[in-house]
C-alpha cells in the first residue's frame, strides 16, 4: 500500500469541506470588501494581497479548531485501541506531533488566505455588515467576481477555494470529534504498515488544519464569507513559485507578511483576463455622490483602467460614517 492509496481511504473526511464542486455547478458572485486605497493599488497592480491568519482577527478560530483537533486526538482511547499494539500508538502520535509542530513553527507562517462574502447577482448595494467591517465605513469599495475560471485542477493545487462553516464552539468540537471517530474506524480496518503510519497521521492532521482555516464562529455568518486559502506543503514541485511572491506590509499590528498574486491564469488552458472575471465595483454607500463616481472613474483612466469604468457603480445604502 503508497502513500497515495493511503491517502484515498481517508478523502471522504474532507468531502463536506470541499467547495469546488459547488462553485463550478453554481458560480457564485463573491465580493471582496476593502478601502479605496486598496482599490487602486489593486487596479495599478492587477494583484491581490493574501494575509496570513496570524495576523488576521480569525487568529483564535484557526487556534482554537487546530488545538481542539490535537487535543482531541491525544486524549481519545479509539486512537490507542485502532493502532492495535503500544508500539504503532507510539509512532503515530510522533507522527502527528510532527505534522502539528511543522504547523505550528513553519506551514502556518506561510499559509494565507484571500477573504470574499458571497454576493446575489441582483444586489447592487452590497452588504451593510461588510461595509462596515470591512468597506471602511462606507467609504471603501467591493470588487465582486464572478467565478466562471474555477475549473476541477488536473494537479493538487496549493490554493483552495472554500466556503467558510459557521457554527458555536461546541458544534465545531463535535464535528472534529465526529472526524476523529470515523477516521479511526478507518484507520483500524486498513492493515496501513508501520512505515506508512505518517501518511495516516497527516490525513488526520490536513483535515483538522483545513477545518480550523475555514470555520468561524456563527457569531459571523451574516458575513456568508468564502476564503482562498494557499497552502504551500501542496505546492511540493514549486509549479506556483513564479506566480506568487513573498511580501509584507506595516500596518497596526507591525509587519505583517503578505502573499501576492497576479490576477491572471493559473494554468496554461486558461485564457481569462482581469477584466473578464470581475464583474462589478460597487462603490461605498459614503462615495455615491457623483462627483465620488467620477473621481473613481478619474483613477481608473490614470492606473490605464479606463474600460473598467463600465463596471463601476455606487451604493444606494443611506449609511453615513460614524466619525
Amino acid at each position: 500500500m503508497n502513500e497515495q492509496e493511503i491517502l484515498k481511504l481517508f478523502l471522504e473526511l474532507t468531502v463536506d469541506l470541499d467547495d469546488l464542486q459547488f462553485a463550478i455547478e453554481n458560480r457564485p458572485l463573491l465580493a471582496h470588501y476593502t478601502s479605496i486605497d486598496v482599490l487602486e493599488k489593486i487596479m495599478k497592480t492587477g494583484e491581490l494581497w493574501f494575509s496570513n491568519p496570524l495576523f488576521m482577527n480569525d487568529l483564535e478560530e484557526v487556534r482554537f479548531g487546530v488545538q481542539q483537533g490535537a487535543r482531541l486526538f491525544w486524549q481519545n482511547q479509539l486512537v490507542v485501541d485502532a493502532c492495535g499494539s503500544p508500539n504503532r500508538s507510539q509512532i503515530l502520535a510522533h507522527a502527528f506531533s510532527h505534522y502539528y509542530n511543522q504547523f505550528d513553527q513553519e506551514h502556518a507562517f506561510d499559509t494565507y488566505v484571500f477573504c470574499l462574502s458571497q454576493h446575489e447577482p441582483t444586489n447592487t448595494d452590497g452588504r451593510l455588515s461588510m461595509w462596515r467591517g470591512y468597506g471602511g465605513q462606507g467609504n471603501g469599495a467591493a470588487l465582486v467576481f464572478n467565478t466562471n475560471f474555477v475549473t476541477e485542477s488536473k494537479e493538487t493545487s496549493p490554493l483552495i477555494l472554500t466556503r467558510v462553516h459557521y457554527a458555536s464552539a461546541e458544534k465545531r468540537i463535535e464535528w472534529l470529534n465526529t472526524k476523529l471517530t470515523r477516521w479511526c474506524e478507518i484507520f483500524k480496518n486498513a492493515s496501513i504498515p508501520d512505515n506508512q503510519l505518517h501518511v495516516a497521521a497527516y490525513a488526520l492532521f490536513y483535515t483538522i488544519k483545513f477545518f480550523a482555516l475555514k470555520s468561524k464562529h456563527d457569531g459571523f455568518k451574516e458575513e456568508c464569507e468564502w476564503r482562498i486559502i494557499y497552502m504551500p506543503e501542496h505546492d511540493r514541485h514549486g509549479t506556483f513559485s513564479g506566480k506568487i511572491r513573498q511580501h509584507y506590509l506595516i500596518g497596526k499590528r507591525g509587519v505583517e507578511p503578505k502573499l501576492v498574486f497576479k490576477i491572471e491564469p493559473l494554468y496554461p488552458d486558461q485564457t481569462w483576463t482581469f477584466f473578464d472575471i470581475l464583474d462589478r465595483i460597487i462603490l461605498g454607500p459614503s462615495l455615491s455622490s457623483w462627483l465620488a463616481r467620477r473621481s473613481v472613474e478619474r483613477m481608473l483612466e490614470a492606473v490605464n483602467k479606463p474600460e473598467f469604468r463600465q463596471k463601476a457603480s455606487a451604493s444606494q445604502i443611506p449609511l453615513r460614517p460614524s466619525n
